[in-house]
């Protein structure tokens, strides 16, 4: 697990947590790139295992998931994550390179915020971020 952050010019303005799980490392760095630029406090896990381990003691504002993950998928961390409490408005974010429609329909009956195709293009997945912890609805 690995840990980055970028402070914001406002010192009395804490960092937005993010959680990021995929087991792709270029994507890790990727996300970590693209996110930790905007400031946000990131968390950097490789599997769906080691984001729910996180996430049993920490409460992220947005957690990012893979959906083909080993041990457990993105939607099935996305599952449990609603299924608890104190997770419950946490902002989720899947991301895919699969089209296919069972995927979609997953998304939407767990619910997530926003599902993304992948290759991701930097500036619009920087603006679909803000959109989704701003409570922007958006098409899945």
């Amino acid at each position: 697990m690995r840990s980055s952050s970028v402070a914001y010019d406002a010192p009395d303005m804490a960092a937005i947590q993010v959680l990021v799980a995929d087991d792709q490392e270029g994507h890790r760095k990727l996300l970590d790139l693209l996110l930790s630029i905007e400031g946000y406090e990131l968390t950097l896990v490789e599997d769906g295992r080691e984001a729910l381990e996180h996430l049993q003691k920490h409460t992220p504002e947005l957690v990012i998931l893979d959906v083909a993950m080993p041990f457990l998928t993105g939607l099935e961390v996305a599952d449990r994550m609603r299924r608890v409490s104190r997770l419950k408005d946490t902002k989720i974010i899947l991301l895919t390179a699969s089209r296919d429609e069972r995927t979609r329909e997953r998304a939407r009956e767990i619910p997530v915020d926003a599902l993304v195709l992948k290759p991701l293009e930097g500036k619009d997945f920087r603006a679909l971020v803000k959109g989704v912890l701003a409570g922007e609805p958006q098409s899945i």
